[in-house]
């Protein structure tokens, strides 16, 4: 029990609290992207765009992209940035992200465009996620009151007549 309790136990802290964090980044990153859809719709340069979301985010999305603007600054290509920020966040939001952006800087194009749609997918799969999970609570629900039901049944007939389960 100590070593389950040792090893187990700071392990599941962990792991829950690396999950709450990339929940929290998955469910900030789209309005992140929609501050650079606006700023690049606008004129304004994609690292401006980054170091406003990096000042006026929430925390998880503001704290990797601070790390992404800072690394920007000293000389680090944006790929690089990208890359280590899917490190840090493996989330598939950030990969689809360092994708377009890669994929708009080789081939040209309208960025804004490009994000936009992008933050639609990333909306639409958070909002498909969520029913999915809304459908099998509902799955769950039905099955235990379907796998409860003939106990229940069972308890009040031997309540109400107790000679009609004697033969049971």
């Amino acid at each position: 029990a100590a070593i389950v309790l040792g090893l187990g136990f700071p392990r599941w802290i962990l792991n829950f609290s690396v999950n709450k964090r990339q929940k929290s980044f998955s469910s900030g990153f789209p309005d992140a992207m929609d501050i650079i859809v606006r700023g690049v719709r606008t004129g304004l340069p994609l690292g401006d765009c980054l170091k406003i979301i990096a000042h006026e985010s929430p925390e998880p999305v503001a704290g990797e992209f601070l790390k992404v603007v800072e690394g920007e600054s000293v000389g680090v290509p944006i790929e690089i940035c990208l890359e280590r920020m899917y490190e840090r966040m493996p989330v598939p939001e950030v990969n689809f992200f360092a994708t377009v952006l890669n994929i708009q800087k080789t081939t040209g194009g309208n960025l804004g465009e490009s994000l936009n749609n992008l933050s639609n997918v990333i909306r639409g799969r958070k909002m498909l996620r969520e029913k999915i999970k809304a459908l099998s609570a509902e799955a769950k629900a039905s099955a235990i009151i379907i796998g409860c039901l003939p106990i229940i049944v069972m308890g009040l007939v031997t309540v109400t007549s107790p000679d009609y389960m004697d033969e049971l």
